[in-house]
C-alpha cells in the first residue's frame, strides 16, 4: 500500500536548491518551508467571522530564494516549461497571471507594506498535491513570504506572522484572484505539531489545541479524489456572494452573528441553506474542539458526518467521489469523514483506527473502481509545524 509522502525536508531543501542552481546557474542564499493544510472542520467559516480548525501537513512547498542586483524577478519550478520573468515594479494586480501570480503577489504585497523588496530568482517545489484542497497556493505563497522576509534581514518588521499572513492574503486576492479567507495562510505561517490550530476570524486569535491521536489509537487518513479543486473557477465566490446576501437579509455585520431560529425565517430558499451551513458549522467546531479537550473521539467523528452532510446538501459543495469517500471510510471502519477544503472535488479526511488504516484504503480504492472513478491517492497525516527557513 502507497501513500503520498511528504519527504525528508533537509533532502527536499537539497534538491530544491540543486533546481535553482540548475535553472539560474547561481546558488540559492536561502531556503523557505511552507505546509498544506487538512481543515478538521469548519469549511466556508472564515470569511464569515467564524471559527475553523485547521492543521497543518508534514507535506509542504519549499521556495528557494537569491536577491539580484537588478530589478528584475525570475519565477519557476518542475512543472514550468520555462521561467516567468519581470520586475519588481511589475508585480500587482493584472500584471501575473497563472501561478507565479501567487509567489510574484507576495514581493508585491510586502513592497505594498513598506518593504524594500530587490529584484529576486525564486525556485519552488514541494510535496503538497495540487488541486487537492489541501492548500497548495497558500504553502507557495507562505514558503516564498518566509524566505522573502529571511532575506530582507531583521529589520523586516514583516516578520510578525501577522503580517506575514495579510501580505499572502494579499497575494492571493489581489494578485492571483483567488477569493480567500485567511484560514490556509494562518495555519500555514502559525501551526505547531502535534496541535490544530482553532482560529477566530472575528478577532483573529488562535489556540493551539493538541490531538493525541497516538494515544487514542487513531489516525487521519486524508483522500485526494483527483478532482481537479481551484478557487478561481466561480463556484467559491457565488457561495460567498451567499453569505453575504445572507448576513444582509438579516442585518447583521456577518453569518457569526446569526442564529438558526433567524437563518430559518430568510426567504430565498438558496441563500437560506447557504446560511444554515455557515452558522451550524460554526456550531459544529465550537462542539469538536470540547471533544478533542474531552478526548471524545466519537463525538467528534459524528460532528465530522453532521459536517459532510452540510456542505453535500445544505452548501453544495461535495461531488460524488467525495460522497463515496466518506460512505465508504465510515462503512470500512472510521470514526467519521468529511469533505475538506473549499469544495467542488479535492480530499476527504477520515478519522481511522489505525488497524482498519489499510481496510478503509482498500475500501475506497475498490468503490472508486466500481464507479468508474479515477484512481484516488491517499495521505497519511500528522500535525505539523508552520512555515519557516529550512537550516543548511
Amino acid at each position: 500500500m502507497s501513500f503520498v509522502e511528504p519527504g525528508s525536508p533537509a533532502d527536499l531543501a537539497r534538491e530544491v536548491r540543486n533546481h535553482f542552481e540548475s535553472a539560474f546557474g547561481s546558488s540559492a542564499t536561502v531556503v523557505g518551508r511552507a505546509p498544506g493544510r487538512v481543515n478538521l472542520i469548519g469549511e466556508h467559516t472564515d470569511y464569515n467571522a467564524g471559527l475553523c480548525l485547521p492543521l497543518a501537513l508534514p507535506h509542504a512547498t519549499y521556495a528557494a530564494v537569491a536577491p539580484r542586483d537588478d530589478r528584475r524577478v525570475r519565477i519557476t519550478s518542475l512543472q514550468a516549461p520555462e521561467p516567468w520573468e519581470g520586475t519588481v515594479d511589475r508585480l500587482g494586480p493584472g500584471e501575473v497571471s497563472g501561478w507565479a501570480a501567487y509567489a510574484a503577489g507576495v514581493l508585491w504585497a510586502l513592497r505594498e507594506a513598506g518593504h524594500d523588496v530587490p529584484g529576486v530568482d525564486v525556485f519552488v517545489h514541494g510535496t503538497v498535491p495540487l488541486g487537492a484542497g489541501l492548500s497548495s497556493s497558500a504553502a507557495l505563497e507562505c514558503s516564498v513570504a518566509v524566505a522573502l522576509v529571511d532575506l530582507l534581514g531583521p529589520d523586516a518588521t514583516a516578520a510578525d506572522r501577522h503580517g506575514l499572513v495579510a501580505a499572502c492574503m494579499r497575494a492571493e486576492t489581489e494578485v492571483a484572484g483567488a477569493p480567500t479567507g485567511g484560514m490556509d495562510q494562518t495555519v500555514a505561517l502559525m501551526a505547531e505539531a502535534g496541535a490544530a490550530l482553532l482560529i477566530d476570524f472575528e478577532d483573529h486569535t488562535t489556540r493551539q489545541v493538541p490531538l493525541a491521536l497516538e494515544v487514542a489509537g487513531l489516525a487521519l487518513l486524508v483522500t485526494d479524489t483527483r478532482v481537479s479543486h481551484a478557487l478561481v473557477d466561480g463556484g467559491y465566490a457565488a457561495r460567498r456572494k451567499d453569505c453575504e446576501d445572507a448576513a444582509t437579509g438579516l442585518g447583521v455585520p456577518s453569518l457569526r452573528h446569526a442564529s438558526l431560529a433567524a437563518v430559518e425565517g430568510l426567504d430565498d430558499e438558496r441563500i437560506r441553506r447557504r446560511a444554515r451551513h455557515v452558522v451550524s458549522e460554526i456550531e459544529r467546531v465550537r462542539a469538536t474542539t470540547a471533544a478533542i479537550d474531552a478526548g471524545d473521539w466519537r463525538e467528534v467523528g459524528r460532528q465530522f458526518l453532521d459536517s459532510h452532510v452540510s456542505m453535500r446538501d445544505d452548501f453544495e459543495i461535495s461531488c460524488p467521489e467525495l460522497d463515496t469517500v466518506v460512505q465508504t471510510a465510515v462503512e470500512a471502519g472510521a470514526v467519521g469523514a468529511r469533505m475538506t477544503g473549499g469544495g467542488f472535488g479535492g480530499s476527504a479526511v477520515s478519522l481511522v483506527p489505525e488497524e482498519r488504516v489499510e481496510a478503509v484504503v482498500r475500501a475506497v480504492d475498490t468503490a472508486f473502481v466500481a464507479a468508474g472513478f479515477r484512481a484516488p491517492q491517499h495521505l497519511l497525516v500528522e500535525p505539523s509545524a508552520g512555515a519557516g527557513i529550512v537550516q543548511q
